[in-house]
């Protein structure tokens, strides 16, 4: 496949969806308030209605990482840390959350995630086996173990490293693009599942379990430590993201109130700068891709996330130059998993169907160099119809997953009326 770099656990790959279901939308806490902060739990439940500004955040979040799986761009990374973002995020929500009682909020959060998985699982799994996956040749018993990670994915899904023909319908790599992001789905779990202890420890000891993850990340990232093996990704994601998802807490919290903006935007941007730093002296074979590095991810994506939530307008509604894409950024929060979880596989899905074009009378040779030249961007254009399609498809389940009425194409416009003849 001509689209980027190939995905796999905790590198060269990267999810969209944070703050799943529309509950990440619907509650999201406000950023900045003329009051005088009160108790931390009492703030929160002072902070009700809907957050456009980050649901904007969330939609830039989405768009860009289908960008960047489709074209590889490495400076992409940089220009906008989609994932740093959307840990952020699910953390400030699952602050907000937090006020209610923790076994509900995480079952109700393991609840929105599961049936979309499931979906999914029901469709990659057994298209892996009808290419020829013999997994119990390769993996033995421990692959049904393995196996379970499809209905609960607290760990990496096993999935073959090369499945059909590479001259097939989908390149032999299919099930590595595919399968590479549940990554995140695991580091979620994680994250909501610690989040009481968390959020324990932060209003306890705000800075020290703000800034301990990255602590972690730096001997992990320096290499003076490391745990090989699916495990030791795991424990590196959680370690990279945590100060960002903890960042979410202090935004909840409005930690940022108490502290003078340019105070955090200096320190902010000093720590960008070290992760640029870091960086340049870690490149890999993707060049400036922060994926690759993980002490520069999590500088690079914390001091970023600081900046966004301490500038946070805490829009009611967007403001009139973005009214244009009200229905596109309330879709895209409506229906995050199902975005996130297929997205992948339906940029692979554009490759057969663009290649039709060469089929075409006329088309080959005259035209085939100038689709060749523009084959990624023609990628592009055709997964976000297909993106569409598996929103009516299966988007539905995340609403039957929030135990609620299921829609059709949630983007918030007004359902026209019909009007009975006279």
């Amino acid at each position: 496949m001509t689209s980027g770099t190939t995905p796999g656990p905790a590198h060269g790959t990267e999810p969209a969806f944070a703050a799943f279901g529309t509950e990440a939308t619907a509650q999201l806490p406000r950023a900045r308030h003329k009051a005088e902060p009160a108790a931390p739990a009492a703030a929160a439940a002072a902070r009700p209605g809907r957050d456009r500004y980050l649901d904007v955040l969330r939609t830039i979040a989405l768009v860009r990482v289908v960008v960047y799986h489709i074209f590889g761009w490495a400076w992409l990374t940089i220009l906008f840390p989609s994932m740093g973002v959307m840990f952020a995020l699910a953390g400030s929500l699952m602050a907000r959350s937090l006020k209610r009682p923790a076994a509900g909020v995480i079952r109700g959060r393991i609840r929105r995630l599961l049936p979309p998985m499931w979906a999914f699982s029901l469709t990659v799994v057994p298209i892996m086996f009808y290419f020829g996956w013999e997994p119990l040749k390769e993996e033995g018993v421990w692959w049904f173990l393995k196996l379970a990670n499809y209905v609960f994915p607290v760990g990496a899904p096993p999935f073959p490293w090369h499945s059909g023909d590479k001259a097939g319908l989908l390149e032999d790599t299919w099930a590595v693009q595919a399968a590479g992001p549940l990554w995140y789905i695991r580091a979620y779990l994680w994250f909501v599942i610690a989040s009481p202890l968390l959020l324990w420890a932060f209003r306890r000891m705000p800075w020290l379990t703000l800034l301990a993850p990255l602590g972690v990340t730096a001997v992990i990232g320096s290499g003076l430590f490391t745990i090989p093996g699916e495990f030791g990704n795991a424990l590196t994601d959680f370690a990279v993201y945590g100060s960002c998802w903890v960042l979410g807490f202090a935004h909840n919290d409005g930690l940022f109130q108490k502290v003078p903006r340019y105070i955090s935007v200096s320190v902010s941007t000093l720590l960008m700068a070290f992760g640029l730093w870091w960086a340049s002296w870690h490149l890999t074979a993707d060049g400036w891709d922060l994926n690759d590095i993980p002490l520069a991810q999590a500088a690079w994506s914390f001091g970023f996330c600081v900046i966004l939530l301490q500038y946070s307008p805490a829009w009611k509604e967007l403001p009139p130059r973005l009214k244009g894409f009200d229905t596109v950024i309330t879709l895209a929060n409506n229906r995050a998993v199902t975005i996130y979880l297929w997205h992948n596989l339906l940029i692979m899905a554009t490759i057969p169907i663009i290649d039709l074009l060469f089929q075409i009378p006329g088309v080959w040779p005259t035209y085939s160099g100038y689709i060749e030249s523009a084959y990624t961007t023609l990628m592009l254009i055709v997964v976000w119809p297909l993106i569409g399609l598996m929103i009516m498809a299966v988007g539905w389940l995340e609403d039957v997953a929030a135990q609620r009425k299921p829609r059709l194409w949630p983007n918030g416009a007004p359902k026209k009326r019909s009007h009975p003849r006279s």
